[in-house]
């Protein structure tokens, strides 16, 4: 068999579904995969020798808000309501199109440098944001954000409705990988009953995701109780959305009926431990969601409450907090970890038979490790070495839909410095 290129000889393959492969290859052509296993009778274009390295999934950021790298370290010290208070007027201030873009290169930037390959953001500007991390190479997924008043950006709701009927199109003009599309009501808070109803028969025409947040705080519950009269999923289920499947954002403080409703629902949650303990939201059971067959993905919020984008440090907090939670050090496992963070990640957005493991007929998002590091030796198990010791630093190379948009740690479609230069001179001039 003729292929474009193989990744040859791996230490370790993580398929991403709780298995592990060891010393297997990966085959790819037009950027799909074609062949996993060892001793494969093939004929490669290109051949990258993984020896030494451990090949898994790219990393799914289930939550985050990637132009937000701009704005880190602008909301310390502040429960959510402080954060979002210190957060918009600065984005109101400084995060227009251009600094929506810039931002969003430098996060597409650390996002790929981190293995991570995908990402559900949440931003302003989309079309703008949305370009920039395509031009960096990573598969983003992003759509018109929602609020009933003018918000940040200062659109009207017909402004934003608009924005939504020519969303496919805006996708099609930019390219890159596949993404489904997406609409982000910010949340029940801060969209009303009658929006949200209109929002949902719209993604119900059109077959759109959707991201939400969800009850990140118990203020946040309070706050919906207030404008809504009821409490966040409540109001999600009662406007039609619920119903579609939406990824939940945080879904920090939900209680037993709020989770119910989920589970009946389909809703998916990203579990987003570095912000909520940050922001000292608290502690999501994500044990008890998965025992209601909850999807449980992972997200690194944006730059402003968790500060960086390391998916990493996210799988570790996440594998510590559920034990902490539970009281139990065999609560969750390793490998339940890397699968929230890769396939149940992609199942949440529907791309689970595109992305989210390593199958053949799935797009090739792939990560390399370099396993040659102290922390790393001897490496026993995989999974756990990937949860409990591997980190962003260990990243080789990346491939986005078979295209290698990280090499030897520097990233391949972008100029790493200029993207650098150009988010620090754009804070410097604000």
């Amino acid at each position: 068999m003729n292929v474009d290129l193989l990744l040859s000889n791996a230490d370790h393959v993580v398929v991403g579904d709780g298995t592990a492969l060891e010393h297997a290859s990966v085959a790819i052509t037009d950027g799909r995969i074609v062949a996993v296993g060892s001793d494969l009778d093939v004929h490669a274009r290109e051949t990258v020798d993984l020896r030494g390295r451990l090949l898994m999934p790219g990393l799914i950021n289930l939550h985050t808000h990637l132009p937000m790298t701009l704005l880190r370290g602008v909301a310390e010290e502040v429960d959510l309501q402080g954060f979002l208070e210190r957060v918009w007027a600065e984005e109101a201030r400084v995060m227009d199109a251009e600094g929506s873009y810039i931002g969003a290169r430098l996060g597409a930037l650390e996002s790929l440098l981190g293995g991570t390959t995908t990402a559900l953001d949440m931003y302003l500007h989309p079309e703008a944001t949305h370009r920039g991390c395509v031009e960096v190479g990573l598969r983003h997924v992003i759509g018109p954000v929602f609020f009933s008043f003018p918000g940040p950006d200062g659109l009207s709701w017909p402004e934003r409705m608009e924005l939504a009927r020519r969303w496919p199109q805006v996708l099609a003009d930019i390219g890159g990988p596949y993404v489904p599309f997406a609409l982000m009501p910010h949340a029940a808070f801060t969209v009303n009953r009658e929006n949200l109803t209109e929002l949902a028969a719209f993604a119900r025409e059109h077959g759109c995701l959707i991201h939400t947040h969800a009850s990140e705080n118990t203020k946040e519950n309070d706050d919906t109780m207030a404008f809504s009269g009821a409490r966040p999923v409540e109001v999600l289920d009662q406007t039609g959305v619920l119903p579609l499947r939406p990824v939940l954002a945080h879904a920090v403080r939900l209680s037993p009926s709020d989770q119910a409703l989920v589970a009946d629902r389909g809703a998916s949650i990203s579990h987003n431990p570095g912000s909520n303990l940050k922001l000292a939201s608290g502690a999501a059971d994500i044990v008890g969601y998965r025992g209601q067959g909850i999807t449980v993905g992972l997200g690194t919020d944006g730059c402003s409450s968790s500060n960086d984008l390391d998916m990493f440090a996210v799988m570790r907090l996440a594998a510590n907090l559920a034990r902490l939670v539970h009281e139990d050090p065999a609560a969750i496992t390793s490998r339940d970890i890397v699968r929230a963070a890769t396939l149940d990640g992609a199942t949440a957005l529907g791309v689970a038979d595109r992305i989210g493991s390593i199958k053949v007929g799935k797009e090739a998002d792939l990560v390399a490790l370099r396993l040659d590091s102290p922390h790393l030796t001897p490496l026993r198990e995989p999974h756990t070495a990937i949860v409990y010791a591997a980190g962003r630093s260990d990243v080789e190379s990346v491939w986005v839909a078979g295209e290698r948009v990280v090499a030897e740690g520097r990233a391949t479609r972008v100029d790493h410095a200029a993207v650098i230069r150009d988010a620090q001179e754009r804070v410097d001039h604000e």
